[in-house]
């Protein structure tokens, strides 16, 4: 195995820039070896007042919306508002395989050459959410590289794209028009959690498709109540081909992040976020822990047959293996 470099090395290679070191710094952050955990630890820690300067958007939608192709133009949009630009784009993991094909960087092969862009594409592993267990670490590390808009593209397989929104500022929903997907307004959930909407693909003769989803849109958004922010979602018409939209969907973001900052809901949103985050890392800590206790693996071991044949219910056995955790 390679070896790792030091944390005065990756801590310069990161603040200076380098995007080899930013990306060698977030596999190490996504390593499991308990060696790489501690040294991704203690990096994260030592990059923590470099970063969070930037404006973090989750981007989603169900596939074939045109998240890649948007997240292509919108970031071409902000590298030409002398912007610089992060994705780091989560790619479902098979439960089966537990392979991923991390193609995003071929789908975005014109933003993935500029040297103001940097992007990630990440396994989302057993992560529930759409976004990976390590996003939150390699957020903190592309800011600290000095990016200034991280973009997170999830997943996006509808309904579930949820975690994202307690990591990112503003949330932003890609929909389609003329697919059905109207009916989502009127489900609590993905819908009631997005800071604006974005029809994509209103180019052509499709124009016209969009403009009636609009309205549909914004007819369902008006059934839910403002959220703690009092920010009212707003929809947008676009399309990643004609660029249409694009920066009217920037000046949105721009619009949100100086209203949330002056009313202070931007740094308690983010308090919030850290907080979450900190409950996560215990909840995963305390995972690792029990699973690795050997009166654990030892019961388990000689137990389990008897869940496999429905002899021992799943739940007794599991509430068992945690008394016997917490008296080792």
């Amino acid at each position: 195995m390679r070896k790792r470099k030091s944390i005065a090395e990756y801590k310069k290679g990161i603040l200076d820039g380098d995007r080899v070191l930013l990306s060698q710094a977030i596999t190490l952050v996504e390593s499991n070896l308990t060696s790489d955990i501690r040294l991704a630890g203690d990096l994260v820690q030592e990059l923590l007042p470099f970063s969070g300067k930037s404006i973090r958007i989750g981007i989603t939608g169900v596939p074939g919306v045109g998240k890649s192709t948007f997240i292509e133009a919108f970031g071409s949009l902000l590298i030409s508002l002398g912007k610089k630009v992060a994705v780091l784009a989560v790619d479902p993991t098979s439960q089966k395989t537990k392979g991923s094909i991390l193609g995003d960087k071929t789908r975005m092969e014109k933003l993935s050459s500029d040297s103001r862009a940097f992007i990630r594409p990440s396994p989302s592993g057993s992560t529930l959410g759409g976004v990976s267990s390590k996003t939150r670490e390699a957020m903190l590390l592309c800011e600290a590289a000095g990016f200034d808009v991280i973009l997170v593209e999830t997943v996006g397989v509808g309904q579930s794209e949820t975690a994202v929104n307690g990591m990112v500022d503003f949330f932003l929903l890609l929909m389609l028009a003329g697919a059905g997907d109207e009916l989502q307004g009127i489900k609590k959930g993905i819908m009631e959690m997005a800071d604006a909407l974005f029809i994509n693909k209103a180019d052509g003769d499709n124009v016209q498709a969009a403009k009636r989803a609009k309205v549909s849109y914004q007819n369902a958004l008006h059934l839910f109540p403002l959220g703690e922010n009092n920010w009212s979602p707003q929809v947008l018409t676009g399309s990643s081909v004609s660029k249409e939209g694009l920066e009217q969907c920037w000046k949105l973001v721009e619009d949100f992040e100086g209203k949330m900052k002056v009313s202070g809901f931007w740094e308690k949103n983010r308090s919030e976020q850290r907080l979450s985050w900190l409950n996560e890392s215990i909840q995963s800590e305390l995972g690792k822990a029990f699973y690795k206790d050997s009166k654990v693996q030892e019961k388990l071991k000689s137990e389990v047959e008897k869940v496999l044949s429905g002899e021992l219910s799943p739940m007794k056995l599991a509430r068992e293996l945690t008394e016997l955790f917490f008296k080792s």
